[in-house]
């Protein structure tokens, strides 16, 4: 099986000056959620509170994502990201203003959600740069490109939380949004700035274009599995904090999460270095139905410590499902709503999460630990079946066809990195 590297791909010229401002920026999108959970509790020491700001950003996120990176496919990423930086920042300032000043739950509420609508893309723009830098020449290195995203994405979810949570057990809760803000802004500005990697906005390149080519069965597939995948996430960590309270031994449960995000580091990483023979829809099938059969074994362990050689086998499985969802997107989406494909899936999952946590709790109060790891263990099993189902739909000869039957050879040609501007 033929090897593939990273180092070539962050070689390639421009591409780190894009791919590192989107991980710095990632580590701070990552905190925002949980930082604004720790201030607004600080505050005003109500969980129901802090609960519904949370929510209302984790709503008008998803809901907001899909319409900024629309923006950005129109109108150019350099062009949108400085003002939707600063909305941004200043977002954080107003919810910052509320909580301190005491004001009610539906103003805070409110303020969560303006936080939420304005939260930047980076990441969704990050995979959209590789796909216009490799697409006309290096399409063979798409794969390991966005195992380097998924791999990214981990780091940030594994980085932003515990310092977010650090700041917040010293007692500077206002200092984890303030972090979290920085780090957005900052690597948004910066990836403004490397204008050269930018994909021409779709106004010039693709005029006929519109969002109605999203309107996809396969487009729908991946939706629909990421929504499974948010529902696994937002179980999987009430259900594993549930199982150690049940067992007496609650600090187990950040060892247990981290065990799970080292393996699926180490597993991206691996995934990311290997050319697989297979098609991304053949490997889509093998990645579900492994996590399947991974979170049946949860309903299996008997105390944290079986519990955590299991997560070591679920956690293995997210990195190179996260890449190949990337991959399937890429290579069935038209180039100029490709920002927005990858910010549908990005919502789809934040609603799965936002959803699974509620019925996740509802199973645990009835069945204990082990309903809650039932509800992650269908949403696996809903994946695979999905991925069965949408096997021909997914596949090379059926992807990337345009609304017009252009075959992906045709509609490729004319996306180039804009180095004009």
């Amino acid at each position: 099986m033929p090897t593939a590297n990273y180092r070539p791909l962050l070689r390639t010229p421009g591409a780190a000056g894009f791919f590192l401002p989107a991980s710095l920026g990632r580590v701070g999108g990552a905190m925002t959620g949980l930082s604004l959970v720790w201030l607004v509790h600080s505050r005003t020491g109500s969980f129901l509170a802090a609960g519904l700001v949370s929510a209302a950003f984790a709503v008008a996120e998803a809901l907001g994502a899909p319409q900024l990176a629309r923006l950005a496919d129109r109108f150019g990423q350099s062009r949108v990201l400085p003002p939707a930086l600063l909305a941004h920042a200043l977002t954080v300032a107003v919810l910052v203003c509320l909580v301190t000043s005491g004001a009610c739950d539906v103003l805070l509420a409110l303020g969560g959600a303006l936080v939420g609508a304005g939260v930047p893309q980076l990441g969704a723009m990050s995979a959209t740069r590789w796909a216009a830098l490799l697409r006309p020449n290096r399409a063979a290195e798409l794969p390991t490109a966005f195992a380097l995203e998924s791999l990214s994405n981990t780091v940030a979810y594994l980085v932003g939380p515990a310092l977010v949570s650090a700041l917040a057990a010293a007692g500077h809760p206002v200092a984890g949004t303030a972090v979290a803000v920085s780090l957005s802004v900052a690597g948004g500005l910066l990836l403004a700035a490397a204008r050269g990697t930018a994909p021409a906005p779709a106004a010039r390149s693709t005029p006929h274009a519109t969002s109605r080519s999203l309107l996809r069965g396969d487009v729908f597939v991946l939706i629909g599995l990421n929504l499974a995948l948010g529902v696994f996430f937002g179980a999987m960590q009430v259900s594993v904090t549930a199982f150690v309270v049940e067992h007496r031994q609650p600090g187990a449960a950040a060892a247990i999460l981290a065990v799970s995000n080292c393996s699926g580091l180490l597993a991206g990483w691996l995934y990311g270095l290997r050319r697989w023979r297979a098609t991304p829809a053949v490997q889509l099938l093998a990645a579900t139905g492994a996590l399947m059969l991974a979170t049946w074994l949860l309903l299996t362990a008997g105390s944290p410590l079986q519990l955590g050689w299991v997560v070591v086998l679920t956690g293995a499985a997210i990195p190179p499902l996260v890449a190949l969802f990337s991959q399937l997107t890429e290579s069935t989406v038209h180039p100029s709503v490709l920002t927005q494909a990858f910010a549908w899936l990005g919502s789809a999952s934040a609603a799965g999460s936002a959803t699974a946590a509620a019925v996740a709790g509802w199973a645990i109060d009835a069945l204990g630990a082990r309903g809650g790891f039932a509800v992650t263990a269908t949403a696996a099993t809903a994946m695979t079946l999905q991925s069965l189902a949408g096997l021909r739909l997914l596949h090379p000869s059926k992807a990337g066809v345009d609304t017009n039957g252009a075959a992906p050879q045709d509609r490729r040609s004319p996306r180039k990195p804009n180095r004009s501007r």
